[in-house]
């Protein structure tokens, strides 16, 4: 079984092309997660960055919404290849092909969500007092 499930922030925006297939464009999308590990380890990075690759519909969300910082869950599988670059030598690869995508937060609300102030207490057993009224503002009964 091949299956990959990342959780990770966008390095950079995703860069997305078109490949023409005969009268029809795929849309295919590049980008690099940042995805944190458990445990640091002496010196080592505390992160690693996941190249991913997206096809079609799933590119083109990430064409929409994927932009730097911004937080994705993402299953998919892994694809090694190789090929051979200007200087004859061979190059091997390691992507994620992305098969569903969804969002987890952006870094703007990750920076705003700010613990809640405690309410405060009137009560003299350490709740809060609710208005009387109360029950005419409820939507339900």
């Amino acid at each position: 079984m091949n299956k990959v499930v990342l959780i990770g922030r966008l390095t950079r925006d995703a860069e997305v092309r078109y490949s023409q297939n005969g009268d029809s464009q795929t849309a295919i999308a590049r980008f690099t997660v940042a995805v944190d590990r458990r445990q640091k380890q002496g010196d080592q990075p505390s992160a690693d960055f996941i190249q991913c690759v997206a096809f079609g519909k799933n590119a083109e969300f990430f064409e929409k919404y994927g932009n730097k910082g911004v937080k994705f869950g993402i299953e998919g599988r892994i694809q090694t290849g190789n090929y051979t670059n200007k200087d004859g030598q061979k190059v091997y690869t390691t992507d994620v092909v992305v098969e569903s995508q969804e969002f987890v937060e952006s870094k703007n609300t990750a920076a705003q969500d700010a613990p809640a102030p405690a309410p405060t207490s009137n009560g003299a057993n350490g709740y809060v007092d609710i208005p009387d009224n109360i029950d005419d503002d409820l939507p339900f009964n």
